[in-house]
């Protein structure tokens, strides 16, 4: 045992020496920490579950780059703000991202076949390469951590059920997941997630019994990625060979990690190669054969400790070891003539680089050749692409600000109709008061021109009665006159005929 390190500072990684993580009757999971030298140092794990067994959810310090490697089962992970669900088979290539809370679930096999995982965590060394960081946690440990008054609070439930479940001993986080009928077992479509919770803070430990009744909610699917039903890059009568990075492969975008695979037939090489950018971290997935790294020029050691010496070296290599081949160092890989030999692997810094081959001209130069080309012709159309959607996005943005333009020119105009309506609205308001004092003023001099009419006809009654009083007056005065005048001339002629008659007055 070696405890997952390099073996006698040979860059090999046996399957018998990795680290176990964690290991029951339903599965395992086992690591190794792989040196790539100035590039820094990386965390592979290898994930073994039995058939119809449940890898307890766990949160990620980093991204998750993995491989299913046989079998198949449900991987579902909750991210930022959307929960998915993807089923994985042979072949299937996903990434998740850190923070994410994921949890695997393999199907039932009648033939026994295990759901085998191979996972790169990409950015454990990326603050400190010298220190290792743990790539995720286990979430029984998180709910386990806290205080009784926080879980009390948290889940709403007695001191006495946190107290139960802090005293039941830890689920391991590999179990077995137990359906309730042959049919759901043959149908691979059990709804195993109701318990899941109860298997965290501490269940009875061994099967969770799952109802299939509880859940009907669908799911939608995410789409994935299968490394097998893609097209080599170069295949002959001697094997083949396949490397995609992020413009290739929907679940590589946005990560600096590429995949390849090489399957060799029996008594076949790869052609002596080396990466100008790239350290390529292998994985044997089938048969078993010979790998020869050369040393030359001022190569650092494949150690990475900075002290071995820095040399030639060939090592046998099969089913389930990791070698690993820093860039610059010429590699070459051989299968024996009784078996053929077929690894995957990562290669760091895949977006630029370009493997470059020994043999003069080589059909696998050629084919270098012909991918540049391709490259290129990728990269004309991925930028005519992108042209095509920034004038897209140009265009929807003009059409935006057209749109944008006509509401306010439309709102402005109904602004200006309703203004309008309420100057014709006042000016209307204006008439019909101007009318309504016209017509009081009207009134008012009718009134007016009556009330004159009455006045003056009350002033010649007045005037007619006061005529009349005068002339009464004139005629008793006259009257009065006659009568003094009559008085007068009575005593006149009295006094006459007084002195006529002398006698007899």
């Amino acid at each position: 045992m070696n405890d997952g390190q390099a073996i006698n500072n040979v860059p090999l990684f046996t399957k018998e020496g990795r680290r176990t993580i964690a290991f029951t009757e339903s599965g395992r999971i086992s690591a190794v920490d792989v040196d790539v030298g100035r590039r820094g140092s990386y965390h592979l794990e290898f994930i073994t579950l039995e058939p119809d067994s449940l890898l307890l959810p766990l949160l990620l310090h980093t991204d998750m780059l993995f491989y299913v490697q046989s079998g198949n089962g449900t991987v579902s992970y909750i991210g930022e703000e959307k929960k998915n669900e993807i089923q994985v088979e042979r072949g299937d290539v996903y990434r998740l991202e850190s923070g994410s809370v994921f949890y695997v679930r393999s199907h039932a096999d009648p033939t026994g076949v295990r759901l085998r995982i191979h996972a790169i965590f990409t950015d454990v060394f990326e603050d400190n390469p010298t220190a290792f960081v743990t790539p995720y946690s286990n979430l029984t440990d998180l709910v386990r951590g806290f205080d009784d008054p926080v879980l009390q609070m948290a889940f709403r439930v007695s001191p006495e059920v946190i107290q139960g479940i802090k005293s039941i001993k830890p689920t391991p986080s590999i179990i077995p997941c137990s359906t309730k009928n042959k049919t759901e077992v043959e149908s691979g479509q059990p709804n195993w997630k109701e318990g899941i919770v109860k298997a965290l803070i501490g269940g009875r430990r061994g099967a969770v019994d799952l109802d299939p009744n509880k859940s009907k909610k669908k799911k939608k699917k995410t789409k994935i990625s299968n490394l097998l039903s893609m097209k080599p890059d170069f295949e002959n009568c001697n094997g083949w060979s396949l490397s995609v990075t992020g413009k290739d492969l929907h679940a590589l975008r946005g990560s600096n990690i590429g995949i390849f695979m090489v399957n060799l037939t029996k008594g076949s090489m790869m052609s002596p190669h080396w990466n100008p950018r790239a350290s390529e971290i292998a994985i044997v997935t089938y048969g078993q054969g010979m790998v020869q790294v050369v040393c030359s020029g001022n190569n650092p050691p494949l150690s990475g400790d900075g002290k071995t010496r820095c040399r030639n070296m060939r090592f046998k290599v099969r089913e389930g070891d990791v070698f690993v081949v820093p860039r610059y160092y010429p590699m070459a890989e051989i299968s024996f003539n009784n078996d053929s030999l077929v690894f995957m692997g990562f290669s760091t810094m895949a977006r630029k680089n370009h493997p470059q081959f020994l043999a003069g001209e080589s059909v696998e130069k050629l084919m270098e050749e012909e991918e540049e080309g391709g490259e290129e012709e990728e990269g004309k159309r991925h930028e005519e692409e992108e042209a095509k959607k920034r004038e897209a996005r140009e265009e929807e943005k003009e059409r935006g600000r057209e749109k944008e333009e006509a509401g306010r020119e439309e709102e402005e105009e109904q602004q200006r109709q309703r203004e309008r309506q309420e100057e014709q609205e006042q000016k209307q308001r204006g008439r019909e008061e101007e009318e309504g004092r016209r017509e009081e003023e009207e009134e008012e001099e009718e009134e007016e021109r009556e009330r004159e009419e009455e006045e003056r006809e009350g002033g010649g009654e007045e005037e007619e009665g006061e005529h009349e009083s005068e002339e009464e007056q004139e005629a008793r005065s006259k009257e009065e006159e006659g009568e003094q005048h009559r008085e007068e001339v009575a005593v006149v002629v009295g006094r006459e005929w007084c002195g006529r008659l002398e006698g007899d007055c």
